[in-house]
């Protein structure tokens, strides 16, 4: 008979994503999780092959509630959908630091990036929609808006700089406007 585990893989991952919070990815060790449980290692290994395989839950369940943060920030209206979803973006980077730095922040030299378009497919519909561009510009438009979002979350994230709601509002709508101007602009003198 196959031996019982005290924890299920959830608990686990649950308790490697608090750890992962406190001390980054760096500090996801076997040894931090099993302090954390409250247990020693031989449960963790029980469950999974290595702590790269713990490492991979943690990294997917951090993307899932980043997507979560999203989601909320879209629908609850308090402001237009594409600016919530760079406003939900940045008060992830606040509220969840090592988590913003473990999915947006790590080295991905070894990863094989490729570009998704489906992946954003609403966030590109609401931009065509709302500036009336084909498919490719509002990609461009994005990837432009997205570095600079980027760039806010990450000096939050760092401790760089604490900027409240309302700074930050109007620098997204300052940013907005300026390449909106420029990309319908731009597709009215190819008209």
């Amino acid at each position: 008979m196959p031996p019982k585990f005290k924890f299920t893989r959830e608990q686990i991952v649950a308790a490697a994503l608090e750890v992962t919070r406190k001390n980054g990815i760096t500090g996801l060790t076997a040894r931090g999780l099993a302090a954390e449980l409250g247990s020693s290692a031989k449960p963790i290994f029980g469950l999974f092959q290595n702590m790269e395989e713990v490492q991979r839950e943690v990294v997917s369940a951090a993307n899932t509630l980043y997507q979560s943060y999203i989601k909320k920030g879209m629908a609850d209206n308090k402001f237009p959908p594409y600016k919530a979803s760079g406003i939900a973006y940045i008060q992830f980077a606040k509220e969840e630091k090592e988590l913003f730095k473990l999915l947006f922040m790590r080295d991905r030299t070894d990863e094989k990036i490729e570009e998704n378009r489906e992946e954003i497919r609403p966030i590109l519909d609401l931009i065509m929609k709302n500036l009336g561009i084909d498919e490719n510009e509002a990609y461009f438009f994005h990837l432009e808006l997205w570095l600079y979002v980027h760039g806010i979350a990450t000096m939050i994230a760092t401790n760089y700089l604490e900027w409240d709601i309302e700074f930050i509002d109007k620098a997204l709508t300052d940013a907005y406007q300026g390449l909106k101007n420029r990309y319908v602009t731009r597709s009215t003198d190819n008209e």
